[in-house]
Parts: C-alpha cells; sequence; structure tokens
C-alpha cells in the first residue's frame, strides 16, 4: 500500500504568510426519478426486505435518459456557488471527480466549464472511483495554496446506473446517481483544510472495476454480449479491507497530524453500504462524532457520496463554525482519501 500524498496543508497563519483554504459553499443535485428496492431487487432476485437487511438501502436517485454525469455535475456546482455568494466568473479551476464521464474523452470537466460559463477556469478530471472527491478536493487545495486569492469548483459526480448489470444483486441494489460539489477558496486563519492523506493500493485493483472499453479491452460484439461493459464488485473482499485498513488509516492519521480523536465532531464517510457504515462507526473510535449518512435514501453515489453528505449536513444545520470535520472516502483502486477540515 503506497502513500500518494501524506502530508498536511500549507499552514495558515499570519507568521507563515499562508493564506488557509476552505470550504465556502457546499451544494448537491440528485435526479429527480426515485427507484425502489422492489424496482432494482426484481430482476436481480431479491426483495426490498432482502436489500435492507443486507445494505440499509430503501431508495436511489437514477438520472433520466437526457441526463449525463455533466449534467449532474454542473447542477451541483451552481448550487455551490450560490451557497458560496460566488459566481462562475470567480472561478480558476474546476476538478470533477467521477469515474462514469460522459465520454472517454472530453473531459467532463471541460463540458462543465462550458455549461457554466466559467471561462476563466482551468478544468480537468480526476478518476479515484468512489474516493475521487476526497483526491479531488486535495488536489484543488495545493491549487489554490499556491495562487492568492484563487478559488476551485471540487465537484464528485457519477451516474452509475448506466453500467450496472440489472441481473447483479451484488452490484445493481447498492448504487445512485447523484453529483456534490464545494468552493475552495481562501478563509480566515485558523479555519480550512488542515490536513489530507491520500493512498493507493494498486495489487487490489482487481477487486472494483469496469473491464471492458480501454485499451486492455476494447469493447467488442463478443466483449458485449459477455458483459465486460458493466461495473464488477468483490464485495466481501472490499468490505474486508475497508475494515482491516481504513479505521487504523484514520487513527495514524489524525495521530500524525495532531489531533485527538475527541476533537472530531463529524465524520462524512463514502456511503459504500449502511451495515458497512454501522461498522465503520464502531471501529474508528470517535467518541464525540456524528458520522452522517445519506446512503438510506441515496444508495451508493460513488465520487459524489461525500459531498452530497457534506451538503445535507451543512443545510441542516448540522456543522458550526469551529467544527472538526473528517471526511473518509475508499473505493476502487484501491484507494483511500482522508480530509481533515476546521468548518
Amino acid at each position: 500500500m503506497s502513500t500518494a500524498i501524506a502530508v498536511p496543508a500549507p499552514a495558515g497563519s499570519p507568521s507563515t504568510g499562508h493564506q488557509p483554504t476552505g470550504i465556502l459553499g457546499t451544494g448537491s443535485y440528485l435526479p429527480e426519478r426515485e427507484v425502489s428496492n422492489d424496482d432494482v431487487g426484481r430482476p436481480a432476485g431479491v426483495d426490498h426486505e432482502w436489500i435492507i437487511g443486507k445494505t440499509g438501502i430503501r431508495s436511489r436517485r437514477w438520472a433520466a435518459p437526457s441526463e449525463a454525469t455533466s449534467d449532474l455535475a454542473a447542477e451541483a456546482g451552481r448550487r455551490a456557488l450560490a451557497n458560496a455568494g460566488l459566481t462562475a466568473a470567480d472561478i480558476d479551476l474546476i476538478v470533477v471527480a467521477t469515474s462514469t464521464p460522459d465520454h472517454p474523452q472530453p473531459p467532463t470537466a471541460t463540458l462543465v466549464q462550458a455549461m457554466l460559463g466559467a471561462t476563466g477556469a482551468t478544468a480537468f478530471d480526476l478518476n479515484a472511483v468512489c474516493s475521487g472527491f476526497v483526491f479531488a478536493l486535495g488536489t484543488a487545495e495545493r491549487f489554490v495554496a499556491g495562487r492568492e486569492g484563487s478559488r476551485a469548483l471540487v465537484i464528485g459526480a457519477d451516474v452509475y446506473s448506466r453500467i450496472l448489470n440489472p441481473a447483479d444483486r451484488r452490484t445493481t441494489i447498492l448504487f445512485g446517481d447523484g453529483a456534490g460539489a464545494v468552493v475552495a477558496g481562501p478563509v480566515a486563519h485558523g479555519s480550512g483544510v488542515l490536513a489530507h492523506r491520500l493512498i493507493s493500493d494498486g495489487g487490489r485493483a482487481g477487486l472494483i472495476g469496469v473491464h471492458g472499453g480501454g485499451s486492455r479491452s476494447p469493447l467488442t460484439v463478443d466483449g458485449l454480449n459477455a458483459g465486460s461493459q458493466y461495473f464488477t464488485m468483490n464485495g466481501r473482499a472490499v468490505r474486508d479491507f475497508v475494515a482491516a485498513h481504513v479505521p487504523v488509516l484514520v487513527r495514524q492519521f489524525l495521530r500524525d497530524s495532531g489531533i485527538d480523536p475527541a476533537e472530531i465532531r463529524h465524520v462524512v464517510p463514502h456511503q459504500a453500504n449502511g451495515r458497512m457504515l454501522d461498522d465503520l462507526a464502531t471501529d474508528l473510535g470517535l467518541p464525540d462524532a456524528v458520522v452522517h449518512r445519506t446512503v438510506d435514501r441515496y444508495g451508493n453515489t460513488g465520487a459524489a457520496s461525500v459531498p452530497v453528505t457534506l451538503d445535507s449536513a451543512v443545510r441542516a444545520g448540522h456543522v458550526e463554525p469551529g467544527d472538526l470535520v473528517l471526511l473518509v472516502a475508499f473505493g476502487g483502486g484501491m484507494a483511500v482519501g482522508m480530509s481533515l477540515v476546521r468548518w
């Protein structure tokens, strides 16, 4: 397991001259179509009660036929900008974290740039599967910290409904579509992003993936007939990976950042599976933290799950100024991303 980034954010204090970077606004967008457990369970041969027992998921949202990842991402971005009191003209960078882009190319972020009219912004995609948003936030924070007064729009967006095998009960019952966004920019000293840790373990890359459609295995008629266009996951091995590694990595991250676990007020985890979150909430050992959830009503929205859940908590008034927030994501690659934010 290799650590891609394991560094504190630039220190923000008058003595260092660095302006701290924080979250200026949040936003999210979930498609209108609500998909029930009966809807996804019937083709997979399972029922509502079985899905609830295994996942804690009661419903999810799926994109309309006319909606693509860029549409969801752009709307979440608009809402984050409005929440921050900014316009697209104020943005210098757009990063879209997704593993379900509109097309293999061009980058979905450039489509979002055009939709928003953010003509002055650099735009690119980042793919770390369900960890993508936290990886994107870490990337954008470094960009903003190096450019005085700059601001970034960081979006996690996925449309997993387009790559699910309806007969595969291991995947089709879990995933929903959605997008979440934050605006990152200068904040007052004493607040903002305190540290990131981004970790990759390519030795387990085979646990999660879509194996058809790339340069290794271009899609063919035979590949389509074999289902290589569908998302696949070894759910048991993924759950074992999370249980064995994520709590340990979180404790190391907090220790290295000089944070007492009792200081954490909010945990916003990737919404992989409600039962997995039950176990994770206990194993993290954060006695005074609220573990926020949206998985019951939105399912696993991939790279969108952390920012969607963060936006839900913020708009509900649960996050107060000065609160210490821990973002934790894990997903294909395998990858784990963590960020500490002083609100």
